[in-house]
């Protein structure tokens, strides 16, 4: 009995000094700011959404701001000579006629007299196909590509074909591409400021889901600010956790609105030869943004994110700092 007894307890004096030897298992401390909730839920949303609609705005901004830079750089690079249809005219004979003479100009590089096919195909979307252009008084077209660091005399252009063609027009385009490109200026105006629009009202959105999650856990920051807490280490806390959120929204939102340009992308290049999207590239392009608007995407993304982190932080020190105020004998 004794020699069982000391058995006994030499096997409980191995079992204590193991459980001494294993290292002690430390309680997980909750976060102060849940983690998973309903509001962080919709914040995510609402953050992807945001997003969404500003990436959209950037690149529509991008795609107006490129088309107009191409209109701008075309009245440096064409002309067009028009000439319409009267009795007695022999039109192939007066489209190869005013060709050379433009060609003569000194800072003419080419000229391109626009067929019969191509003619017909820019008006199919209003005419219909099978158009046959004898049969109508439409004018004819010619594409003079000038030099753009020695453009020629226009005014002496006009001035020589006119007499021998009374029904061609010289038209430099500088008139009607000023106003688009007066209009795709004033349109980038206004999408950057829809832009900004929708940013302030992330943070807005941002500066509201802090304060509910502040207000739903006002008593454990109450407490851990009176006994001590830094208000940095509580805004950290709320910073990590929001910049999570809106990092997860705004990828999201980034993600949906990559999507939309590779669509509209593919549907451009897919119809590209149809009379519809000849008039649309004339306009737009081709609806492909380019990298600098997929980079300008990732930096929306990042950019709604670190606001986000910034705004909720700015709202807790706030918030602690208002404390410290009404309560300044607390602790």
């Amino acid at each position: 009995m004794t020699e069982l007894s000391a058995e006994h307890l030499e096997v409980r004096g191995q079992d204590a000094e193991a459980a001494e030897a294993r290292p002690r298992v430390q309680r997980r401390m909750a976060p102060i700011v849940p983690a998973q909730n309903i509001a962080g839920r919709a914040l995510v949303l609402v953050i992807a959404i945001m997003t969404f609609l500003s990436c959209l705005t950037f690149g529509a901004v991008t795609l107006v701001r490129d088309t107009a830079s191409v209109w701008e750089n075309q009245i440096s690079r064409e002309a067009t000579i028009q000439i319409k249809p009267v009795d007695d005219l022999d039109m192939e004979a007066a489209l190869a006629q005013a060709s050379q003479m433009a060609g003569e100009f000194p800072g003419v590089k080419a000229t391109r007299i626009i067929d019969r096919e191509a003619t017909a195909r820019l008006l199919e979307p209003w005419l219909g196909s099978g158009l046959n252009i004898d049969e109508l008084p439409v004018p004819r077209l010619i594409i003079v590509t000038i030099d753009e660091n020695s453009p020629p005399d226009f005014a002496a252009m006009r001035a020589a074909i006119t007499p021998k063609l009374p029904s061609a027009s010289l038209d430099d385009h500088r008139t009607w591409v000023d106003r688009l490109v007066a209009m795709a200026r004033t349109t980038v105006t206004i999408g950057i400021a829809v832009l900004a629009l929708m940013l302030s009202a992330t943070v807005l959105t941002v500066v509201f889901a802090t304060r509910g999650a502040m207000a739903g856990n006002g008593h454990i920051i109450e407490v851990l600010h009176f006994v001590g807490a830094e208000a940095r280490f509580i805004a950290r806390e709320f910073r990590r956790h929001f910049l999570v959120t809106g990092m997860k929204g705004a990828a999201a939102g980034g993600a949906a609105a990559v999507l939309v340009f590779i669509v509209f992308s593919w549907w451009s290049s897919r119809n590209m030869a149809t009379p519809q999207a000849d008039q649309a590239t004339a306009l737009f392009g081709n609806f492909a943004i380019g990298s600098a608007g997929y980079l300008g995407v990732v930096l929306m993304v990042l950019v709604i994110g670190g606001l986000t982190a910034a705004t909720s932080h700015a709202t807790v020190v706030a918030y602690l700092s208002d404390i410290d105020v009404r309560q300044p004998d607390a602790g």
